[in-house]
């Protein structure tokens, strides 16, 4: 079968608004009440801390995506820095990852949808979402792309409207908490708290790093990744923090309230908005929400569907999935086979009043573990090896990875104990996949 190729077609603008779009400039919306439930309130200390634990791992995925620009990431990283095996279970755990980021995404799209219209169930939403937006997927990178940018424009237009509003009201009547509570929590600080929240909101930042899968058909090489990458992260960031701050100074329900009846976690930012700014505002928010959380779940369906591409171009997992449709220039089967796992995911999230919680948390255990992977293939690649064409540094390559590598494992150990046995669960299931891909004939 003659080798994937994709083709050179996104530009830089572009790229930022895929990163935009994936990320989701209002992602902070659809787990604010859980993030709210598990840090006693200090959300925006929060996305603080998540956003430094995210830098390192950007300069890591810039420096490694100009070495190695292929469409694989983790995969073909840490098997350029670190070895054949080590890759494969970055790129497996990474699945992880691109498997239930969509299916999370395609689930707030049904829960903001059905605030608005509750008397359609939430799995009908999200089943709609997925065969629109993989439909999309289908068509090509260029059709999705023009539809995109309008999604980002629309969704900044919004949040910026209720961040507005969300000042002018606070201004005129005051908070529901005190002024600095988003920072120190509403009754008692408790940095474990914090910590185990971090492990659910790196949710909201995973997106920068689909950028990199683009590397084979970004028009400017992969320094225009690198670029396009960092600009993401730090408009996340601050979009992050200046949403949930507006959020829980307006909110009704305390922290107690949400952890005593986790299904409110998943409304918690559309009612805060409902009470205090007006029923419109709420209906609007949701819906751009909605249409946005649809779209971050079709990038991040399109960078899993890659990610299996060049692990079957490596025959790390069966080769069809390697497939690129002649006419659209995308990897078809891939996307299919991306698409049934996030319609099995998102459906049995449905039937949970947890369901958002516990996926949040497991999708951040694939991510993070991947993650980690990706901070030593920048040691192996760089001081071991000594392969790349920067000079061997052993603060920019050895001490910032491997603070980047401390930094998330601190967070990947306070995942909830769910998502960390389906991890392992998962784990397994990629050792066992590797060992029948690359077992040798007997000898005899």
């Amino acid at each position: 079968m003659e080798t994937a190729r994709l083709r050179r077609t996104i530009g830089l603008s572009e790229l930022v608004f895929f990163g935009l779009v994936f990320i989701g400039p209002a992602a902070a919306v659809g787990v604010f009440g859980t993030l709210d439930s598990r840090s006693g309130g200090a959300v925006a200390l929060v996305y603080i801390i998540a956003t430094i634990v995210m830098s390192f791992t950007a300069v890591s995925y810039m420096r490694m995506s100009r070495e190695v620009p292929r469409a694989g990431t983790v995969f073909a990283y840490a098997s350029a820095g670190i070895g054949r095996p080590a890759g494969f279970v970055a790129g497996w755990m990474i699945l992880l990852d691109y498997l239930f980021i969509p299916s999370v995404a395609y689930l707030f799209t049904g829960i903001a949808l059905n605030s608005i219209f509750p008397t359609i169930p939430v799995w009908m939403f999200t089943g709609l979402a997925v065969v629109l937006t993989t439909g999309l997927n289908l068509a090509g990178v260029k059709i999705a792309s023009r539809v995109i940018t309008g999604v980002v424009l629309a969704e900044v237009a919004v949040l910026g409207l209720v961040l507005v509003l969300g000042t002018v009201h606070l201004a005129q009547y005051g908070p529901a908490r005190g002024w600095m509570t988003p920072l120190t929590g509403v009754d008692t600080f408790s940095l474990t708290a914090v910590l185990a929240a971090v492990s659910v909101a790196v949710l909201s930042y995973l997106g920068f790093d689909s950028l990199a899968t683009f590397s084979e058909e970004a028009k400017g090489g992969p320094r225009i990744v690198g670029r396009a990458t960092l600009i993401c992260l730090v408009i996340a960031g601050l979009f992050f923090v200046a949403q949930t701050w507006v959020g829980s100074l307006l909110s009704p329900l305390s922290p107690e309230q949400l952890r005593a009846d986790p299904s409110l976690e998943g409304a918690a930012y559309y009612d805060a908005v409902d009470s205090t700014l007006g029923a419109w505002m709420h209906w609007l928010l949701a819906l751009a929400k909605a249409v946005g959380a649809a779209f971050s779940a079709m990038i991040g369906q399109a960078a899993g569907s890659r990610i299996l591409m060049d692990m079957g171009r490596q025959r790390q997992v069966p080769s069809f999935l390697a497939e690129v449709a002649p006419r659209t220039g995308v990897p078809w089967k891939g996307i299919l086979v991306t698409a049934a796992g996030n319609v099995l995911v998102a459906g049995w999230a449905t039937t949970r009043a947890d369901g958002l919680d516990q996926l949040t948390s497991i999708v951040n255990v694939g991510a993070l573990t991947a993650f980690v992977f990706l901070q030593a293939s920048v040691v192996g690649y760089f001081l071991i090896k000594a392969k790349g064409n920067e000079v061997p540094n052993r603060f920019s390559h050895g001490v910032i990875p491997i603070i980047g590598a401390g930094l998330l494992i601190a967070v990947l150990a306070s995942a909830s104990p769910l998502a960390l046995i389906i991890g392992a669960i998962w784990l397994v299931l990629g050792v066992g996949v590797y060992a029948v891909k690359n077992r040798r004939p007997a000898r005899v």
